[in-house]
């Protein structure tokens, strides 16, 4: 039995885009496949690891265990559009600094993570961060400097734009 793709439109890091795909494809396989943006890892396939994490209109979701047809109209970010004008967002560079970036195979679910967490809580207790990252492995860390990394963000975050830089 043959199955017949079908259309959807969906904006991805700010770019609408029109795509064929099956009923069966994954968002994150066609974030990856057809879409050529590979920050966003596939481990598990089951919605337990986390490195697939992306933000779907506004709330953080396992690429993996969405169906490409379920977005059809909605917004996605990936990592690589988290960067803007070759800077890295306060959330990647608090990564860097703080060392929480080792083998780098979690970092884009992690960062994504934590970027839907500041978004909807800006100042987050280190249980709330504990919480919000629960769902994001991490075989390199002891998930320590993770944390670090979203408190820095999020005082990264909270600070004033200094208008003459």
């Amino acid at each position: 039995m043959q199955i017949d793709p079908i259309q959807i439109a969906v904006t991805v890091n700010g770019v609408m885009h029109r795509l064929r795909v099956l009923p069966h494809h994954t968002l994150a396989s066609v974030i990856r496949e057809q879409l050529g943006l590979l920050g966003t890892k596939v481990s598990c396939g089951e919605g337990e690891c986390g490195a697939c994490t992306v933000i779907l209109d506004g709330k953080a979701v396992n690429s993996c265990m969405v169906l490409a047809p379920e977005v059809d109209g909605c917004s996605v970010l990936t990592i690589e559009g988290l960067a803007k004008n070759g800077e890295l967002h306060p959330i990647q560079t608090a990564f860097v600094e703080e060392g929480a970036v080792q083998c780098g195979f979690c970092t884009p679910g992690m960062v994504m993570s934590s970027k839907a967490l500041l978004d909807e809580n800006p100042e987050p207790s280190e249980d709330q961060i504990r919480e919000s990252l629960a769902g994001n492995l991490c075989r390199c860390t002891g998930y320590h400097r993770i944390v670090n990394a979203v408190q820095s963000a999020a005082r990264k975050c909270s600070e004033p734009i200094n208008e003459a830089k």
